[in-house]
């Protein structure tokens, strides 16, 4: 009964979010918007990339592309947890949840969700456009995919966990980082090239971070080298190990701004 009630609770917000959308064509386009003209315009480049020289071209050409698509998944889940937070405090709402019987855990499962649906409404139009458009079947690397999605959307999650506990601690100065930081760490995630290539202190920071693992993998596989277990492995452990922290971070941050009343003064 509890469990339930639970999840009717967790639903209730996430029909909240897409009620904003059902209306809304442009939010809707907005979703698919950036996921696909990344993928256009990587594509181009990876086109022409594979008609310079057949051979080393056409694979590199297939990484960079399957690189874009891949990385899209890790920004659009972590914006899209970030942003639904975002909106609630935009409406001034926040106070609003907080006064129903909606616990934080069962907040954070409502973004979660929210956060998979915004992803897979923007990726996937991208990915089968990559198939029509250039013949780039990213499924073809088989039903290790999934888990790529899998390690790249917790990634994603733990990422806005430690957005939106700056937000709550420092207000709505700290929104532009719902924006940046996933873009800042890119460098270091070996997404369109291999973490061999960074300097020594750089290779420290990327094996740090999950999504390196999953690109060092769709690469191997992509080479025919198998699947890189021992990659996927570090992958998801790391990403246990950021949920766990940004999710302590978050909660922290959460107990604090209702202590000070923060949480009804958030808002435009």
């Amino acid at each position: 009964m509890m469990l339930r009630a639970s999840c009717r609770r967790v639903w209730g917000l996430i029909y909240r979010h897409l009620a904003l959308y059902r209306r809304s064509w442009p939010r809707v386009v907005e979703l698919m918007y950036w996921p696909v003209l990344q993928m256009v315009v990587w594509g181009f480049i990876t086109a022409y990339l594979a008609g310079v020289q057949q051979n080393l071209a056409s694979y590199a050409a297939g990484a960079l592309l399957g690189g874009v698509l891949l990385w899209e998944v890790a920004l659009r889940s972590q914006m899209g947890f970030a942003l639904s937070f975002l909106e609630e405090i935009w409406s001034r709402n926040l106070g609003h949840i907080f006064v129903s019987p909606l616990r934080p855990g069962e907040l954070v499962a409502a973004l979660i969700g929210m956060s998979a649906l915004r992803m897979f409404t923007g990726v996937l139009p991208a990915i089968a456009l990559a198939w029509l458009l250039y013949g780039f079947g990213l499924f073809e690397m088989g039903p290790i995919v999934v888990l790529f999605f899998a390690a790249l959307m917790m990634m994603g999650w733990a990422v806005a966990l430690g957005v939106t506990s700056l937000i709550l601690r420092y207000g709505q100065g700290a929104e532009a980082m719902a924006w940046s930081v996933l873009f800042g760490l890119t460098p270091f995630c070996a997404v369109f090239y291999p973490v061999s290539i960074l300097p020594d202190a750089m290779q420290i920071i990327a094996y740090a971070l999950p999504a390196s693992h999953v690109f060092e993998g769709m690469r191997q596989a992509m080479a025919g080298g198998g699947i890189a277990w021992e990659h996927l492995l570090g992958a998801f452990v790391l990403d246990g190990m950021w949920l766990v922290i940004m999710g302590w971070l978050f909660f922290q941050q959460l107990d604090k701004a209702r202590e000070t009343g923060a949480l009804l003064s958030m808002g435009e």
